[in-house]
């Protein structure tokens, strides 16, 4: 079967599980009919939007990209209809055979009013569920990418400072070299009035000239 067939037999089958129910317990506290209805219908939602929501979660997960998801829009809407009318249709034959007060309703007002109001349930609960899982995920995604680039970045400033801590005794060498420098400097001799070279060499670092 295909997705839309299992969740639209699943939730009619639901539908009826729950009208039977909730005619049970309405059979037995008459005074509470009113709230055990808001009860019964707040479980039907419960289970589309825990089944809805997975769907949402799932297919996000398998498909990042947005465009390349599945169209659980029209799965959903599928399977409302099916739901709808198969729940109606069963909750028509089963008043035959039980006690129970299932509303009592004609076979054209199941399929009709009735499968309507369960198709817009499941239809509108599943969309906005879906869409919730979708979310949650998306948000779980951009928080694993701003902690991916926060390491990143961090690992990034621990290379710069290693390299800036390197560094440092490279900068300070010319430094001391200028002031310990031990290297020879040659002057040259100076000339004579008459033209003749006067030869005169002194040490930088005696400080004295040749001859002295």
């Amino acid at each position: 079967m295909t997705g839309w067939a299992v969740r639209g037999i699943g939730m009619g089958l639901f539908n009826v599980v729950v009208r039977l129910l909730l005619g049970a317990a309405v059979s037995m506290w008459p005074l509470s009919g009113s709230a055990l209805r808001w009860v019964a219908y707040a479980l039907v939602l419960l289970v589309i939007i825990v089944w809805a929501g997975i769907d949402g979660v799932r297919d996000r997960r398998k498909h990042p990209d947005p465009d390349n998801g599945e169209d659980l829009t029209m799965v959903w809407l599928k399977a409302a209809v099916v739901g709808g009318l198969l729940g109606g249709l069963l909750s028509w034959i089963v008043d035959f055979f039980v006690d129970f007060s299932l509303g009592q309703n004609g076979l054209i007002f199941e399929l009709t009013s009735g499968a309507a109001f369960t198709v817009l349930t499941i239809f509108v609960t599943a969309s906005i569920a879906v869409f919730v899982g979708r979310l949650i995920v998306n948000r779980e995604a951009k928080k694993k990418l701003t902690a991916s680039d926060a390491e990143r970045a961090h690992d990034r400033q621990l290379v710069n400072a290693g390299n800036a801590g390197n560094a440092e005794p490279n900068r300070a060498e010319p430094q001391w070299a200028a002031e310990h420098d031990e290297a020879d400097t040659e002057v040259f001799s100076a000339v004579d009035a008459d033209g003749k070279p006067r030869m005169d060499k002194r040490s930088s670092r005696h400080g004295t000239a040749d001859g002295s």
